[in-house]
């Protein structure tokens, strides 16, 4: 009963760490980090020429690789008999639970972008990868807003 509910903890506590680290930084043009705010930015002008989808890859923490490597060793662990053989299939239960829970941060951290290729006013182009939580289409006019190495598209 105790080994249950201590495997029952320890498998919360690592779900829980799986999923506070797949947490990503956004690459939204309407989301400003308090850093950004109040901070001057060079505005230029242009139009759209390509929109692409892309997938932009959220940073890999090992959150994923730690959560399911403890997952993985516990279910092997205690449900495997006693002995070298145990040992064995926790080390193997392990190693299978990191590279499942690695997969799975890799795919929970992913999330739908777009490549926004602009030509400025000045003809120069610009391509400008950002979250597709707004829509371009070639033609539109639009505004570029750069400071400190990041650039965002708007309308």
């Amino acid at each position: 009963m105790h080994t249950l509910i201590r495997t029952s903890a320890i498998a919360l506590a690592a779900a829980a760490t799986l999923v506070a680290g797949c947490a990503s930084q956004s690459n939204s043009a309407s989301i400003y980090t308090p850093g950004q705010a109040q901070r001057e930015q060079t505005l230029r002008y242009g139009v759209v020429e390509t929109v692409r989808e892309v997938l932009i890859q959220g940073d890999q923490t090992g959150a994923g690789t730690i959560a399911g490597g403890a997952i993985g060793g516990i279910a092997a662990g205690s449900t495997i008999g006693s002995g070298g053989g145990s040992v064995a299939a926790v080390v193997l239960g392990a190693v299978l639970g990191g590279i499942a829970g690695s997969m799975a941060e890799n795919k929970i951290s992913q999330r739908r972008g777009l490549e926004i290729t602009v030509r400025l006013d000045n003809g120069e182009m610009r391509a400008i990868v950002q979250d597709a939580d707004e829509a371009f289409r070639p033609g539109e006019r639009v505004r570029l807003l750069s400071s400190g190495g990041t650039t965002r598209v708007t309308h």
